[in-house]
Formats: C-alpha cells, structure tokens, sequence
C-alpha cells in the first residue's frame, strides 16, 4: 500500500510544481489553490509512505516521478521543448525509480 501511495503523491508533485508555475507568483487563485492543495496531499502521502518505506529511497522516488511527469507534461503541452536527449533522459530517470523498486 505504501508504494502506491508513494507513486499517487509522486503524480501530485508534478501537478502541484505545474500549478506553481502557472500561479504567476499566486496572483493566479486556481492555480493556487491547485499548488497549496497538491501539496499537502502530496506532502501527506510522503509522510505516510515514510511509515514503512526508507527515507531515501521514498524520497528519491517521489521526486523522480514528480520531475518526469512535470517535465514530460510540459512537453506535450509546448510548454518546454522537446529533444530525443531530454526524452531518453526522462526516461533515465524513470528507470532509476523502477530500478529502487526493484531493489527494495
């Protein structure tokens, strides 16, 4: 159980960090309440996966799937662009997370 809610607050990371961005520096409500909501879900999901899983090792993941998909997401919108080095390095990272659960 605690991975998957590892992996779900992951998913919220990235979508509190593209929240952050489109806030505008908060003067932006939507996207605000989206960040300060994301973020404690997120937040609460960390802690609670923390209960079982090893600091590092959660955290590594957490901030892996949060950076992928806030990268990847910003991609597919235009937001950033998009290269096959950026897209292999992306997929790097993943690999990591899935290698740090494999080994756990």
């Amino acid at each position: 159980m605690a991975w998957i809610v590892l992996v779900l607050s992951g998913v919220l990371e990235a979508v509190w960090a593209t929240a952050l961005g489109r806030s505008a520096g908060f003067t932006r409500p939507v996207p605000s309440i989206v960040f300060g909501v994301g973020l404690l879900v997120s937040m609460a999901g960390l802690a609670y996966a923390m209960r079982t899983l090893p600091t590092g090792t959660s955290y590594a993941v957490w901030v892996g799937i949060g950076a992928a998909l806030t990268v990847a997401f910003a991609m597919i919108t235009g937001t950033e662009s998009a290269s096959i080095v950026k897209i292999l390095l992306i997929l790097g990272i993943v690999g990591c997370v899935i290698g740090l659960k494999a080994l756990h």
